[in-house]
């Protein structure tokens, strides 16, 4: 027994020099750890971008959509509307960036990150409309004629009346959308953006030890959607408590 708990203790230290070593290699040599500080910065920027572009679209088609349904009316861009939601829903978000990046912007000299910026961006704004139309319709009908004979116009109603009511009821779908932007945006390493999955591969490409830089890039998107969750969490309960 004395025997195997020696064996065991010479093994745990090999691995630990092994570990530390490796972690010295990967992170610490020619400052590599700056290709994962650098790659995060370029994923929250493309993520923060894409996320206001996102609930712009999102909020506009959810409206036109939602006018249609309820008066009838705005018959062309609701079909615009209905193809946009079609195409995005129904293709991968990475074909989506590549033809955005070598097709639309194949002849303009633009900034990699813009074009993720605008690839994300149109992506989750078909969610987010669905998300929000979804929270539109699930509000009374009631609350619409109510706005009407107070005298607001139908803008008016679902400015003060329908929308923040339908916000509140969807926050949790859109803070799972808001994640799932966040941990899409790993695939901008296909238009050679030096993200933060990017900068994990890079230093893979240079040191040839796959595990401490994919782990760590691992870790880091874990930290980011748990503090994303949280706030998503602080706010629903916030909103919650504001309705006693």
């Amino acid at each position: 027994m004395a025997e195997w708990f020696h064996a065991c203790y010479v093994g745990l230290c090999q691995w630990s020099d092994t570990l530390r070593i490796k972690f010295i290699n990967d992170f610490i040599s020619d400052d590599r750890w700056r290709y994962l500080w650098n790659g995060l910065g370029v994923t929250l920027k493309v993520t923060l971008g894409a996320l206001i572009l996102g609930i712009i679209l999102g909020f506009l088609v959810a409206m036109i959509r939602s006018a249609h349904d309820t008066t009838g009316k705005m018959k062309i861009g609701n079909a615009i509307c209905r193809i946009y939601l079609t195409v995005i829903r129904g293709t991968p978000v990475v074909v989506q960036l590549l033809i955005i990046y070598f097709v639309v912007f194949a002849s303009v000299n633009i900034d990699k990150s813009i074009v993720a910026i605008i690839a994300f961006g149109i992506n989750s704004g078909a969610y987010v409309a669905e998300i929000v139309r979804s929270g539109i319709m699930s509000i009374d009908k009631g609350q619409m004629e109510a706005g009407r004979s107070l005298g607001f116009n139908y803008v008016q109603t679902m400015r003060f009346i329908i929308l923040p009511q339908a916000v509140k009821n969807v926050i949790p779908a859109l803070g799972n959308e808001f994640i799932v932007l966040l941990k899409e945006t790993s695939i901008s390493g296909y238009i050679a953006l030096q993200d933060l999955t990017k900068g994990g591969d890079i230093i893979r490409g240079r040191t040839f030890d796959a595990f401490l830089p994919l782990i760590a890039v691992a870790l880091i998107y874990l930290v980011l959607v748990m503090i994303l969750s949280k706030l998503v969490t602080t706010l629903e309960r916030r909103l919650r408590s504001s309705d006693h």
